[in-house]
């Protein structure tokens, strides 16, 4: 397959919805746009949602890096890129470039995926579907090198700052929480004043365990070097950990 064909390319204007009151890209934003682009590049393919229920399968985000070099605002043109690199371990590697209105790349990103049962909802192993996805449909580029590592949470100096339920708007065609709310949940939970006046430079963020419909989540944050660490909960086991860094 030529390179061309394995790398993925949408254009588009910012728009106003996914911004904020300073009218930059939010970082829950990005997230959604990610999981679109993945989508249709996973069927072009010979991938995606459809081929996958037809083993009783479907991705799932596990892990994800991203990194905001320039904010892209609202009504910029920008174009989203996204490619399929491989495996790393047990998971599939995918990364994303977003290039600003000036044509140079405002974020970077890689994620990590793993296969999830629907029947079950049991993390499957790479190989149950490795002989039968399509050959060569892989790009050697990276976006950001290294796949998203571990991201805990410090075991002091937690403040539990919310409780959320998930409820109809957090919940995706999967049927559980949506990864982008996660990320949403987590800027909730910081000031005001400092994510409407500083901007995320730097997101990695594990999903752990599934969130599913009427689960309350308990949401706790911890200071980190430029940043905060927060982590939502569901009992005592941990559905999400992120770190975010500020300019």
């Amino acid at each position: 397959m030529p390179a061309s064909d394995k790398m993925t390319v949408r254009r588009f204007p910012v728009p106003c919805y996914d911004t904020d009151v300073a009218h930059y890209l939010k970082p829950g934003a990005f997230m959604d746009l990610a999981q679109e682009i993945a989508n249709i590049s996973a069927d072009s393919l010979g991938f995606g949602f459809d081929e996958l229920q037809r083993y009783g399968t479907a991705w799932i985000l596990s892990r994800m890096h991203i990194e905001f070099l320039n904010m892209p605002r609202w009504k910029d043109m920008v174009e989203l890129q996204t490619w399929h690199k491989g495996f790393d371990g047990p998971f599939y590697v995918r990364d994303f470039r977003m290039l600003g209105a000036d044509g140079q790349p405002a974020v970077l990103a890689t994620s990590s995926w793993l296969i999830l049962d629907m029947n079950t909802r049991r993390l499957l192993r790479r190989e149950h579907l490795e002989d039968k996805l399509p050959l060569d449909t892989e790009l050697h580029e990276h976006a950001i090198e290294a796949p998203c590592g571990k991201v805990t949470m410090p075991g002091d100096q937690l403040e539990q700052m919310a409780e959320h339920r998930v409820a109809y708007s957090d919940v995706d065609f999967v049927g559980h929480a949506n990864n982008a709310r996660y990320v949403v949940w987590a800027m909730d939970c910081l000031d005001y004043g400092q994510v409407t006046t500083q901007r995320v430079r730097s997101l990695r963020i594990n999903f752990n365990k599934e969130v599913c419909p009427g689960d309350t989540v308990e949401i706790f944050r911890a200071p980190a070097e430029g940043g905060w660490m927060v982590e939502g909960r569901v009992g005592d086991r941990s559905s999400f950990c992120v770190e975010m860094r500020f300019a």
